[in-house]
C-alpha cells in the first residue's frame, strides 16, 4: 500500500472519499507542480473537472502553457478515478499515453473526465470474461466554454481481475 493509499484509508474515516480525493490531489506535491487543480468531483467519481492555470509557473519559452504541464494535469486522473470507481477487486494501471497539441494555450484550460455507468458495466463484463483488458480514454484540454481544444490526450489503461493479476505475477516470478 502506497503512502497516498494509507493516507486515504485513514482520511476516509473522517471525510467523504470524493472530498478527500479532491483535496488530497490538490495538496499533493506531485500534482501541485503541474499547476492544475481538481475543481469538481462527483460523489460517485463518475465526473471530475480540472482547471489548469495560465501563469508564470507553467509558461514555456514562447509564452504558452508548457506541454509537460498540460500532460501532467491530465495524466493521473483517469487511472486513479477508475481505481476509485471499480474498487479493490481490480488492478488498474496506466499503460501508455499519447498527447496531441492542437494550438498554443495562453489562457486557463479545463478538462472533464467522465465514466458512464454502461461503460463501467462493459468493463466489468469484459474483465470477467477475459481477466485483463486495455481501454483507451480520451481527454481534451479546452477553454472554459469548451469550444476550443488546445490538446488531446489518449491514455491506454490496463484493467485486470485482481486474483488473476496476482496469480499471473506469481507464475512469472516462478518462471524466472
Amino acid at each position: 500500500m502506497s503512502f497516498y493509499q494509507q493516507l486515504a484509508a485513514i482520511g476516509s474515516r473522517f471525510v467523504s472519499k470524493h472530498i478527500l480525493f479532491k483535496h488530497g490531489f490538490n495538496w499533493s506535491p506531485m500534482y501541485r507542480r503541474s499547476s492544475a487543480k481538481i475543481i469538481d468531483i462527483s460523489k460517485d467519481f463518475l465526473q471530475i473537472r480540472i482547471k489548469l492555470a495560465y501563469s508564470y509557473t507553467n509558461k514555456n519559452f514562447v509564452g504558452s502553457i508548457f506541454g509537460g504541464s498540460m500532460f501532467a494535469a491530465v495524466d493521473p486522473i483517469p487511472m486513479t478515478q477508475l481505481m476509485q470507481i471499480l474498487g479493490e477487486d481490480y488492478v488498474v494501471w496506466d499503460k501508455s499515453a499519447e498527447i496531441y497539441f492542437k494550438r498554443p494555450a495562453r489562457e486557463v484550460l479545463f478538462a472533464d473526465f467522465h465514466f458512464r455507468t454502461d461503460e463501467l458495466e462493459a468493463i466489468r463484463k469484459k474483465v470477467s470474461a477475459e481477466k485483463e483488458i486495455d481501454i483507451i480514454k480520451t481527454t481534451h484540454l479546452t477553454n472554459k466554454d469548451k469550444n476550443t481544444v488546445f490538446c488531446e490526450i489518449r491514455k491506454t489503461i490496463y484493467i485486470a481481475d485482481k486474483t488473476f493479476y496476482k496469480q499471473k505475477r506469481k507464475l512469472k516470478k516462478q518462471a524466472v
